[in-house]
């Protein structure tokens, strides 16, 4: 057993951005893929709506434990082994995409029906209505709720500690096995995240209280 000291605090302290890298990674990709599962959910096809919303309901249903274990471990029956870093960057990134989508669809669906029968009167596309008119309005009503997730997502890279991947949370549990000192570890710990979420929420909230402001001063012009 050894005393926690300085050594320690800079080890805890380094995973700390390995924290950063994969929320940061994971919510990048994810959006990317969010953003088709947003437009899919809202095509007029139905069977790719019905493909968009199975793929929500998969990952919004199921534990996201479950889905990286699904990712490191499953894919190992067909002989694809991957890497702790590559495993959590596909299971997050799937994760943030299924609930990245919905709160993107809900956005694109908050746009009042005029506008878009404003653009189709002005003979629009479908796509040119989402491009042009819609996902333009869209963006401005999604920027609160996104940064939002993003608080949940940094949370949540806590459990990519269950498969080894050295991140804050899997930091302080080496830490406190090699000092056994629980008590000075986690709520440092706790307080890193604390340090990472605490500005987000209140930048979201701060977004979220502009938006409000600036819609009730939209309605009385």
């Amino acid at each position: 057993m050894r005393q926690f000291s300085t050594n320690e605090f800079l080890f805890i302290l380094a995973a700390m951005q390995w924290t950063v890298v994969l929320s940061l990674l994971a919510f990048a990709l994810g959006g990317a893929l969010g953003g088709l599962v947003a437009v899919l959910r809202v095509s007029r096809l139905l069977p790719v709506r019905l493909l968009a919303t199975g793929y929500v309901q998969l990952f919004q249903g199921t534990p996201l434990l479950m889905q990286l274990f699904l990712v490191y471990y499953g894919l190992g029956l067909f002989g694809l082994r991957l890497d702790a870093w590559t495993a959590v960057t596909v299971a997050y990134s799937c994760y943030a995409a299924a609930f990245l989508g919905e709160i993107w669809r809900g956005c694109i669906q908050a746009v009042p029906r005029e506008q878009w029968e404003a653009a189709k009167a002005m003979s629009f596309t479908y796509l040119q209505q989402l491009r042009l008119i819609v996902i333009p309005q869209a963006v401005r009503i999604a920027i609160p709720p996104t940064v939002g997730f993003l608080v949940q997502l940094v949370k949540a890279t806590a459990v990519a500690s269950i498969i080894g991947f050295v991140e804050l949370t899997r930091a302080g549990q080496l830490m406190t096995n090699a000092t056994f000192q629980p008590t000075i570890v986690y709520p440092l710990v706790a307080a890193l995240y604390f340090a990472l979420c605490w500005p987000l929420s209140l930048w979201a909230q701060h977004l979220e209280r502009r938006l409000r402001v600036d819609n009730a001063m939209g309605r009385k012009k």
